[in-house]
């Protein structure tokens, strides 16, 4: 029998679990698709033998995807933040989430197409609006509010002024 984690994020899906927990094991290191969990039986959203839920991995963090059905809808109140290395890292989750029937938002937000909050968090956008010189970090936070996907080059050419 596999060890069942102590602590695992619970994702609620209207019927989709398996596609979401694939395209993001497709998309990010350290992810994968862990078992598949048929209902026992008919319930509210599926029938006996529709996949229930899945145990998948996000970037290193257990999660179990639950094909709950339409009773409730995700928020920005939850969501993955993924630093980023560089601009290429950037735009390649950023493009990967949106350009496959996904949101932009703003300050680096974005929604996928199961309605999930991401954050792509570039690690130079951290390190600028954190930096102890608070009026470069201001002019860096300020950029950052005009942005969808953040722009590494302009956050930094805002914080050196």
């Amino acid at each position: 029998m596999t060890k069942i984690p102590k602590n695992t994020i619970c994702l609620w899906y209207h019927n989709d679990a398996e596609g979401a927990a694939r395209f993001y094991a497709e998309t990010f290191p350290d992810s994968s698709i862990g078992a598949l969990h048929r209902a026992p039986g008919d319930y509210p959203s599926g029938k006996e033998g529709d996949v229930l839920t899945v145990e998948f991995t996000v970037l290193g963090v257990a999660c179990l995807g639950l094909n709950g059905g339409p009773a409730f809808r995700h928020s920005e109140a939850f969501s993955f933040q993924v630093a980023t290395e560089d601009q290429a890292e950037t735009d390649r989750y950023w493009n990967a989430i949106v350009g496959k029937g996904g949101q932009e938002s703003e300050c680096g937000w974005c929604r996928d197409k199961w309605g999930i909050s991401w954050q792509i968090t570039p690690i130079a956008l951290t390190r600028a609006f954190t930096s102890p010189d608070r009026a470069a970090a201001k002019r860096a936070f300020d950029a950052m509010l005009t942005m969808r996907k953040i722009d590494i080059a302009a956050i930094e050419a805002a914080f050196h002024g």
